[in-house]
């Protein structure tokens, strides 16, 4: 009946889920052996030698992001409105296609932190960003793909393991990919399940409809249906022209888990087409995949949320395809999880270790030692996850504590001159405490009654005029609009 769930471990779906997971691996290893590395330098570890071609920029990107933490958490909150996330970013992917590639291959940078010291002069405001991402990495990203992947696991093969049992299976097999293949190894897993997960998505999202007739208007409440959000919705329409836009900005172009992806290719040009690639499965599959089945599985069972995808397929698909659609899932959240435990070793690496330490004679080593804590440490916060009424709308919450003070710095820095590094602390300063105040106090208090994404506008204005006023007050310095100047593909 499609009211139950999956009540117990199918041995079939087992033995394709084994065989799947492994025959990507294998195909992983023999793509990645053909390449010379293992040099040691932070290029080959973090930037796969500045080789990878426009096919896998474009399936790192896309596998990076599509995780189960759109697949569960979108499907989750079972409506329409949660689409425009990934409509919208698509035109964050352009900004980064346009815009960003072509400063960070100007600049030679291994991390985004690096744009920020060339333009301030300053290395301070380097290290306080880097913290910040790896603060976001540890404690956000890391464990909630865990979370979400371990929760559709258990979902589709029944209850007989504890969410974290699964978690931990998957980042032992992540971190063995970041480990032993750098940021190649998973750029190159990303592209291949990406097909996988992709292709069975849409027949997912196929065989959801034809379970209800093609018919998902009746017996659906329409707010579940419209892509117009009334203001106490997730999503309030307005907020698609406030602070949506920043939001994408911030994490398309500044953000190192998918910027890294852009950087590791020869030249702009391939970049770039890597890059408009996957703004094109941005918006043609990844919507659909992410909302039409949570509304289905509504229909069939309720409100059941964070569980919908992972009853639905469960319930939809025979044994066989279940387990090759969980492989794929395993895959996503593996290289999801390699890939932002990959971006966090060189953010250590590259800006802490061998500033504050020492120079790295090998990366390959201090990767792999930095690698297993921080595994450990994600592993023991998914129970955490557990808690939350929805995954994806909290990580969207969190991210606000990080997003728009860190785009501020950048802001500051690539819209003016003159401004001093200490500045732009001053700002990203302001704005994780502006926002931590609203989402803490002032919004549960009921004394600023703003949505979310609209205050995010608030935090990334006041952070700038923040750096600006502290620029001109304290230091002395006057900022002026800074001159771009076209870099060549």
């Amino acid at each position: 009946m499609f009211g139950e769930t999956a009540g117990s471990i199918d041995a079939v779906q087992i033995i394709v889920c084994i065989a799947l997971t492994a025959l990507v691996g294998l195909a992983t290893w023999w793509k990645v052996r053909q390449a010379k590395r293992h040099d040691g330098s932070k290029k080959d570890v973090y930037l796969a030698g500045g080789g990878l071609s426009w096919v896998f920029v474009a399936g790192s990107i896309t596998l990076t992001n599509l995780s189960t933490d759109q697949l569960v958490g979108m499907n989750g909150n079972q409506m329409a409105l949660l689409a425009w996330w990934e409509i919208a970013g698509f035109f964050g992917l352009l900004i980064l296609a346009f815009v960003f590639v072509p400063l960070y291959y100007r600049h030679q940078c291994t991390t985004v932190t690096e744009l920020l010291e060339r333009r301030y002069g300053g290395r301070s405001i380097r290290t306080l960003i880097s913290a910040l991402f790896l603060f976001g990495n540890v404690l956000i990203y890391l464990p909630a793909a865990l979370y979400s992947g371990g929760l559709f696991m258990q979902s589709l093969f029944g209850g007989g393991l504890p969410i974290i049992a699964f978690s931990a299976i998957l980042a032992v097999i992540a971190a063995a990919y970041t480990i032993f293949g750098g940021l190649r190894a998973v750029a190159v897993m990303d592209t291949y399940s990406g097909i996988g997960v992709l292709g069975l998505a849409l027949l997912i999202v196929f065989l959801a409809l034809a379970a209800v007739d093609f018919d998902i208007v009746t017996g659906v409440p329409a707010e579940r249906l419209t892509m117009i959000g009334g203001p106490d919705s997730p999503i309030p329409f307005h907020t698609l022209f406030t602070g949506m836009l920043f939001i994408q900005i911030f994490y398309w172009s500044t953000n190192q888990n998918i910027t890294q992806r852009a950087m590791a290719a020869p030249t702009v040009r391939e970049a770039r087409k890597g890059v408009l690639a996957a703004a094109a499965i941005r918006i043609l599959i990844v919507p659909p995949i992410v909302v039409l089945p949570g509304i289905v599985a509504f229909k069939l069972f309720g409100d059941v949320g964070d569980a919908a995808y992972g009853r639905l397929v469960a319930e939809i698909l025979p044994g066989w395809l279940a387990g090759a659609f969980a492989a794929m899932v395993a895959a996503a959240v593996i290289t999801t999880f390699s890939a932002v435990l990959n971006s966090t070793v060189a953010l250590y690496s590259v800006d802490f270790h061998e500033q504050f330490i020492g120079e790295v004679p090998n990366h390959w080593k201090l990767g792999a030692m930095v690698s297993v804590l921080l595994t450990i440490v994600a592993i023991s916060l998914v129970p955490i996850y557990q808690n939350a009424e929805s995954i994806i709308n909290l990580l969207q919450q969190l991210n606000g504590l990080l997003s728009m003070p860190i785009l501020s710095a950048f802001v500051a820095g690539l819209l003016f001159k003159g401004v001093d590094a200490r500045a732009a602390i001053a700002g990203v300063i302001w704005g994780v405490l502006l926002y931590a105040a609203y989402t803490f106090a002032f919004e549960p208090a009921g004394i600023i009654t703003m949505h979310y994404i609209d205050f995010m506008v608030v935090v990334l204005v006041t952070s700038v005029l923040a750096a600006l006023t502290v620029n001109r007050i304290v230091f002395g310095q006057r900022a002026t609009l800074a001159r771009w100047r076209r870099v060549a593909a």
